[in-house]
């Protein structure tokens, strides 16, 4: 008779547990992020991206293709903070990792027409790697387009962040002689050390820059105009600023990889998901994901395709910040978008 008693005061002291974590866990937890959560949903886009301008983001682009609609823009804040050019729909923007689709289609092509295996090893392609990467002779070129290799990121590592612009033209050389993460196949995590050396991999086996390729089999077909290799191909002032928490900063000069409007990722993104980028017999091995974000100083972007409603969003933010406050703010914004969306639908 006296265990109900016992069963309900212990109850009720995990309940006070948890309810006092979850209290001191807000203290940590910016209330900026607390509040673009719990905030009413807009009625439309347009008044989301300029909730979202108001958390403290410097500029904004949002495109949405939804099935049986035209594309549609949505813009906010600056293109140029400095200078008071307002955020404009068109500009180019670094869109960082989200090249590594361009990369893992352009691999699956390449497997498609023999010239690389995604079965082969890391030391098939590269032998002067054994010893330098752990494991090198059973990482296959599957597991690092999967990040399941094991292999180091060499953004991890804090001697790189010196002069990031630099040693990124050496940035392999941050990853050589350190210990795996994780067995080969046995793990999973994110390093930008795997599509490093898949892109020297490519380079070595067409005997030609894979930007070249990836030119030929993708950007050409589907029309994509608007979508470089890097900042010294286009005019700086098609380029959308870029700025970090903290700093007056623009960092629109530097090299980061592939520029592209928000519609060109938009037309890539679809043809990704309806298959329209392959040719017969390459999306049924195609390896990698179908949806991804980017990060580097001052840019960051998403580029989703939901399904359930047929639609593509695309998301560049021109702010970017330390301790991954403002990413984790842009995740909230772009689902938001996508509930508005549905909303509608």
């Amino acid at each position: 008779m006296n265990d109900y008693p016992k069963n309900r005061k212990a109850k009720w002291i995990v309940r006070a547990i948890l309810l006092v974590g979850t209290i001191v866990s807000m203290f940590f937890v910016p209330w900026i992020l607390v509040k673009a959560w719990i905030l009413p949903l807009p009625d439309t886009i347009q008044e989301q991206v300029n909730e979202a301008i108001g958390h403290g983001f410097d500029g904004m682009i949002v495109y949405i293709d939804k099935a049986g609609e035209p594309p549609a823009f949505f813009t906010g804040g600056w293109k140029d903070r400095d200078n008071k050019i307002p955020a404009d729909p068109n500009s180019l923007f670094k869109i960082a990792s989200i090249s590594k689709l361009y990369t893992a289609v352009a691999a699956t092509k390449m497997v498609r027409e023999n010239r690389l295996s995604f079965d082969k090893t890391l030391v098939d392609y590269l032998p002067e790697l054994r010893g330098r990467i752990e494991n090198a002779e059973d990482i296959t070129l599957r597991m690092m387009i999967q990040h399941r290799s094991g292999i180091p990121n060499f953004t991890d590592n804090p001697a790189y962040w010196e002069n990031e612009q630099v040693n990124g033209k050496n940035a392999l050389d941050f990853a050589l002689d350190l210990p795996a993460r994780f067995e080969p196949d046995k793990g999973y995590e994110y390093s930008n050390t795997n599509y490093l050396l898949l892109r020297r991999i490519m380079d070595d086996v067409l005997g030609y820059s894979h930007n070249e390729y990836i030119k030929e089999k993708i950007l050409i077909p589907l029309a994509l105009k608007n979508t470089f290799f890097s900042i010294a191909e286009v005019d700086l002032d098609d380029v959308m600023s870029g700025y970090y928490v903290g700093y007056e900063e623009d960092f629109k000069a530097r090299e980061y990889g592939m520029l592209a409007t928000a519609e060109d990722v938009g037309i890539f993104i679809r043809a990704l998901n309806d298959g329209s980028v392959f040719l017969e017999g390459e999306q049924e091995i195609y390896p990698y994901e179908y949806n991804h974000g980017g990060l580097v100083v001052g840019y960051q972007s998403l580029a989703e395709y939901h399904k359930d409603i047929d639609a593509v969003v695309v998301q560049f933010i021109n702010t970017t910040d330390f301790n991954g406050y403002e990413w984790n703010l842009s995740e909230i914004i772009i689902n938001r978008i996508v509930k508005i969306i549905r909303k509608k639908n």
